[in-house]
């Protein structure tokens, strides 16, 4: 196990009814002016929004709103909202959404005590101050409700990239399950792929005797397979709901990741194809995740083995470990595909004359250097190849 620092100071407000109280803990985080930040239809029409609203006026906290926050969210809204903040003297940003609006917000809140231009933090200056940000959330996939970092698309030149930076962690986090309950059983899928996205890419590591967090992540993909099962069968099933929003957020708050490398090539790879075609991230995901793992088995069979065995349930071939490795990749394809996410391009509306564009941006586009770090190293040739085991 790697020496590391883990600080997470993020409080949670879970359960049922809880956005009620959102003013309550603005107010102990210290808001006095709050932008609102929203994606749209959902938190309008279920009235959630309004109850936040509320909630802000009983505690006599005003606020400006800004809406619009769409999935893959873009540059120019950020723009917007940083300006808005400048004008209106925001103290306080909060996002009522899922990863998208979060993720947005973030980026308003450290690019508002920024003279700068706020993408200079998404090609790779540390975030050492932002506006104090809090979150009511209303989808379980990214976990940026725990979470350091953010990810935006540039719409100059259509990159995605990520930011991180202890000053983006929120300060807290409403989570009501129930919330979740209008989502479209696509979104909802999407949102487990990405919540178990976060902790493959977690568990692929060269760091060795890492059993506690390996067994974290195992733990959580299991909790992954039984909730999202169940949460497919019965949009309603509260419990169900409550524990992957829960699990959504330890996959993404680093708890399951220190003292281990990391590899994050199946984000980096599907950022490409969500950035281009706009694809939901968890449909990206569930397309490029099974190419990424059988292209990179071979740099360590008996990892891929072992997740076969301890999450899937594959029976463990000593004689042919490969064996046992690939069935683990076609138990976690053939689950994604169960609960309705894709499985090539052609599903993802992607094109296979873009794959050496999209590979070239990968690995050379805005700051990248050439490679993709990480479970293995890859160049464009090798980002190519796992494209074109999507076909």
């Amino acid at each position: 196990m790697d020496n590391f620092t883990f600080y997470a100071p993020t409080y949670f407000a879970f359960g049922k009814e809880t956005e009620n109280e959102t003013g309550k803990y603005v107010k102990r985080f210290g808001g006095k002016k709050v932008l609102i930040h929203y994606g749209g239809g959902s938190v309008i029409r279920s009235g959630l929004l309004d109850r936040v609203k509320t909630s802000l006026s009983k505690e006599e906290i005003s606020y400006v709103e800004l809406g619009g926050a769409k999935p893959n969210p873009r540059s120019g809204l950020v723009y917007e909202g940083i300006e808005l903040c400048k004008k209106e003297g925001v103290d306080f940003i909060l996002a009522v959404g899922g990863g998208s609006a979060i993720d947005s917000a973030k980026a308003i809140a450290a690019g508002a005590v920024y003279d700068g231009d706020f993408w200079d933090y998404y090609q790779g200056k540390a975030v050492e101050e932002a506006l104090p940000l809090g979150t009511v959330l209303t989808i379980s996939a990214a976990g940026s409700e725990g979470s350091a970092d953010s990810v935006i698309t540039n719409e100059n030149g259509m990159f995605k990239r990520g930011a991180s930076g202890e000053a983006l962690r929120p300060k807290f986090t409403v989570m009501n399950p129930e919330l979740a309950k209008t989502l479209p059983p696509y979104q909802t899928a999407c949102g487990i792929t990405d919540i178990m996205a976060h902790l493959y890419e977690r568990y692929l590591t060269n760091t060795k005797e890492v059993e506690v967090t390996d067994r974290m992540i195992e733990a959580l993909l299991l909790t992954m397979i039984q909730e999202g099962t169940r949460i497919m069968e019965d949009a309603n099933n509260y419990e169900a709901r409550a524990n992957i929003m829960w699990a959504a957020m330890m996959a993404h708050n680093n708890s399951c990741g220190v003292g281990r490398t990391q590899d994050w090539t199946s984000h980096v790879i599907e950022h490409e194809l969500s950035a281009l075609y706009d694809c939901a991230h968890g449909a990206g995901l569930a397309v490029v995740m099974p190419a990424v793992f059988t292209y990179n088995m071979h740099h360590d069979i008996m990892r891929f083995a072992k997740v076969a065995v301890r999450v899937w349930g594959c029976e463990m071939d000593f004689e042919h470990p490969g064996r046992t490795a690939k069935a683990g990749i076609e138990a976690l394809r053939n689950f994604l595909i169960s609960i309705g996410m894709p499985k090539n391009f052609a599903e993802l509306g992607a094109k296979e004359e873009d794959i050496e564009k999209m590979a070239h941006i990968a690995c050379f586009g805005d700051v990248n250097t050439g490679s993709i770090e990480g479970f293995v190293k890859l160049g464009q040739k090798d980002v190519e190849a796992i494209y074109r085991l999507m076909l």
